[in-house]
């Protein structure tokens, strides 16, 4: 492919040392002379030096080219400019990094339809999705977000006293707007139809809203309701508020150690169920006052790899029970998460990784993208066409293909899983799980 990143910073740099390693044709706009003239010597990429929102340098760059673009400095404004421009002057797909706190705004404005980008995100907040998924969901194998967070993907293992043993999913009574979508039954795997009996020892692949999702989640793994996670979390930086917002509104206690008292103040004024403490989680001392051995999980989310480590270990030393880690470096996150449970961290999570693996699915020429790959076959991402098979017709009449399941559907900024009397219309995003073998009999309907 023909990739473009506007921005040499911390995610650009990771994006384009990963992608030139695959054979793409790399161009790197970069506006800083001392790291564009670096980025010569150590890319195989083609280097511009310039501005990113400059016409000129965009058709140097060849940007009609172009089959993917990517917006990746660290200013909102220049992303999205760049990427806006982008779109104009027809390159192929358009993503484009944003700060998380416009990204949480897209309930009330949609930006990427007004900009017309194809996909935003911020790796703060894929950071803090990372984190928050060990907390959150510690018995589900995977967990993975679709539609823009709005839908969830998680894979749990039914146990053998859950009531849902020996029903048919026409019979499971799942809370509405949930889907069973894959099954995994010993060395077998497929997507199951509504006459598929649920077994002890299943692995299945469920989606829905994340609070819906919970409830079949518990039913199918026979889980009673908990106390309250503890949570404390190190930092209160735009990782560790992402992260507190997240929990908050679930079942977890959350603390937040933040040693600026500036900063400190800013999270108490907006968050609303989390406790601010102003101290220094550097220090044992301070660490011991908190108790922080008595929580259920520690996590680190400063702005420094070593304070990170370090903190996590002495909260692992005085008792908490799982620590985990934001570490920018991603070659050192890889290391840690492979040995890290000798030092009682379970996971460490890398902003660039994060983003990369997000970016990643937009890397194909095809005209829809995988979201996520699966042993029974794969989540599809693309768009209704006009003049398709399924444009305004509601779900429950299409003749959909045995091995394909709509799991989320998106219509502008708003999403769900949709039901048999929900119309589709073009322009509507859909979510498939689909089989192999009936992914382009899915496709042919929809495009």
């Amino acid at each position: 492919m023909n990739i473009i990143i506007v921005g040499a910073g911390e995610v650009g740099r990771h994006m384009a040392e990963s992608l030139s390693r695959e054979a793409h044709s790399i161009v790197v706009i970069e506006s800083n002379a001392v790291l564009a003239h670096e980025l010569e010597q150590s890319l195989d990429a083609k280097v511009v030096h310039g501005d990113g929102t400059s016409i000129t340098v965009l058709l140097e760059a060849e940007v009609g080219n172009c089959d993917l673009f990517l917006a990746l400095t660290s200013d909102n404004t220049v992303n999205m400019m760049t990427a806006s421009m982008a779109t104009k002057l027809e390159a192929g797909k358009v993503i484009c990094r944003v700060h998380p706190g416009l990204q949480r705004e897209e309930w009330l404005f949609d930006y990427r339809g007004h900009f017309g980008i194809d996909h935003i995100f911020s790796s703060e907040r894929l950071s803090a999705i990372e984190l928050a998924k060990f907390i959150r969901n510690p018995d589900s194998l995977v967990v993975e977000e679709v539609a823009r967070g709005k839908i969830e993907l998680q894979q749990v293992r039914v146990c053998d006293t859950s009531d849902a043993i020996g029903k048919m999913l026409m019979q499971l009574k799942a809370p509405e707007r949930t889907r069973v979508a894959a099954v995994s039954r010993g060395g077998e795997h497929f997507v199951p139809t509504a006459r598929t009996t649920i077994e002890a020892g299943d692995v299945v692949t469920i989606f829905g809203e994340p609070r819906s999702l919970k409830d079949l989640a518990d039913r199918l793994q026979k889980k009673d309701k908990k106390d309250e996670i503890r949570v404390v979390i190190f930092g209160g930086g735009e990782y560790g508020f992402s992260l507190a917002q997240m929990l908050e509104s679930w079942n977890c206690k959350v603390r937040i150690l933040e040693k600026d008292p500036a900063v400190a103040e800013e999270l108490t004024n907006r968050l609303s169920n989390t406790t601010v403490i102003n101290t220094d989680g550097t220090v044992l001392a301070e660490l011991e006052e908190e108790r922080v051995g008595q929580a259920d999980f520690f996590v680190a989310t400063s702005t420094s790899d070593e304070d990170n480590v370090m903190t996590c270990l002495q909260a692992h030393n005085l008792g908490t029970k799982n620590c985990l880690t934001l570490i920018h470096r991603a070659d050192y996150a890889n290391a840690i998460s492979a040995s890290g449970r000798h030092f009682g961290m379970i996971a460490a999570v890398s902003p660039r990784e994060a983003s990369r693996r997000d970016i990643e699915k937009f890397i194909t020429t095809d005209q829809y993208h995988t979201v996520k790959k699966l042993s029974a076959g794969e989540v599809i991402e693309t768009t209704v066409n006009s003049g398709s098979i399924v444009a305004g017709k509601m779900v429950g009449e299409v003749d959909w293909p045995e091995g394909c399941i709509l799991v989320a559907k998106m219509r502008g900024i708003h999403a769900d899983v949709p039901g048999p009397d929900d119309v589709l219309d073009s322009g509507d995003v859909v979510y498939a799980m689909v089989s192999p073998k009936v992914r382009k009999k899915f496709l042919k309907l929809v495009r």
